[in-house]
C-alpha cells in the first residue's frame, strides 16, 4: 500500500520561504510530483523530480523560486519555496508518478496522492 503524507505548510508573509516535505511509504522510488489547487480552480502542476533526481521540471510560474529535491534514503521528497507570493496560496499535494523517469505535468500520470497541505501567503 503506497501512502504519501505532506507536511510543512503554513502561513508566511510575502517574500518568505517554506519547505514542504512528502513522505512516501510503500513506494519504489518512482517520480514524485507536486501540484497545487485553489478552491474553485483546477489543480495545477508545480514541479516533478524523477528517480534518483536525474531530471526535474518546473511550471513556469515557479522557476527560479521553487526547488524540488528528494532523499531516497529517507523516502522523502521536498519542495523548497522561496520568494513566496500571495498567488502561491493553495493546497499543495504530492503525488507518485506511474514511471520512474517521467517528468510528466499531467495528473493522469500520477496514481497515488497525499492529502494535501495548506500554504497561505499573506501580503
Amino acid at each position: 500500500q503506497v501512502q504519501l503524507v505532506e507536511s510543512g505548510g503554513g502561513l508566511v508573509q510575502a517574500g518568505g520561504s517554506l519547505r514542504l516535505s512528502c513522505s512516501v511509504s510503500g513506494g519504489n522510488q518512482y517520480a514524485v510530483g507536486w501540484f497545487r489547487q485553489v478552491p474553485g480552480k483546477e489543480r495545477e502542476f508545480v514541479a516533478v523530480i524523477s528517480r534518483a533526481a536525474i531530471s526535474t521540471y518546473y511550471a513556469d510560474f515557479v522557476k527560479g523560486r521553487f526547488t524540488i529535491s528528494r532523499d531516497d534514503a529517507k523516502h522523502t521528497a521536498y519542495l523548497q519555496m522561496n520568494s513566496l507570493k500571495p498567488e502561491d496560496t493553495a493546497v499543495y499535494y504530492c503525488a507518485q508518478g506511474i514511471s520512474y523517469y517521467s517528468t510528466s505535468t499531467s495528473q493522469d500520470d500520477y496514481n497515488y496522492w497525499g492529502q494535501g497541505t495548506q500554504v497561505t501567503v499573506s501580503s
